[in-house]
Formats: structure tokens, C-alpha cells, sequence
């Protein structure tokens, strides 16, 4: 697995250093989770090509505990599934089918 940390320490200092200030408290953690990946990506590489940003989107895939969380930020935050999959840009058949699979 890499060391996502390291990576985007030295993205940041080298090509974004004023990003800096508002991504030290994801980097800060003990251990980056993949929403805190997600969220770096999207402080950091938000001006992206929007060909790029959905080619990328395409070919994401998320783990058992990433899903999770996001199920669960739904919940705290009551979110219809077509407001989770926006926030999340992902697509709405895909919630459905988490929520049928993870019922929390």
C-alpha cells in the first residue's frame, strides 16, 4: 500500500505549497483514510480537466470501510441517495446498491 502521507506531502510542498494551509489537518492524521484521500485529491486537483475528472471518476473503486463511511455521512447529515452520489460524484445506482449490501 503507499504511503499516501509521504505522496502528498511532497505533492503539496513541490507543486501547491499554498494548499498547504488547508490540507495539514487531513495530513496531520495518524492514518489517512480513503475519504481523507478523496478530499486531498479534490483541495488539490480540483482545477482538473473536466475530460480527466470524469475519465478518473470511471475508474475509482472504494473498500468496504470507505463505503461505510459514506453511508454513514448520509445518515448524519440526512442525505437523499441522489445527494450523497453529487457529493460524492458518484452514481446514484451505485449508493442503492451499497445501501442494499451494507444495511447499517
Amino acid at each position: 500500500m503507499p504511503n499516501y502521507k509521504k505522496l502528498y506531502t511532497d505533492i503539496i510542498s513541490h507543486k501547491n505549497p499554498e494548499k498547504w494551509e488547508e490540507c495539514s489537518f487531513i495530513l496531520a492524521k495518524e492514518e489517512l483514510t480513503t475519504l481523507d484521500i478523496i478530499n486531498l485529491n479534490e483541495i488539490i486537483f480540483n482545477d482538473a480537466d473536466k475530460e480527466v475528472t470524469r475519465f478518473n471518476q470511471q475508474h475509482k473503486s472504494y473498500d468496504k470501510n470507505a463505503i461505510i463511511d459514506m453511508l454513514m455521512h448520509q445518515q448524519v447529515n440526512k442525505l437523499n441517495n441522489t445527494q450523497l452520489a453529487t457529493h460524492f460524484k458518484l452514481s446514484r445506482n451505485s449508493v442503492a446498491k451499497w445501501k442494499k449490501e451494507y444495511t447499517l
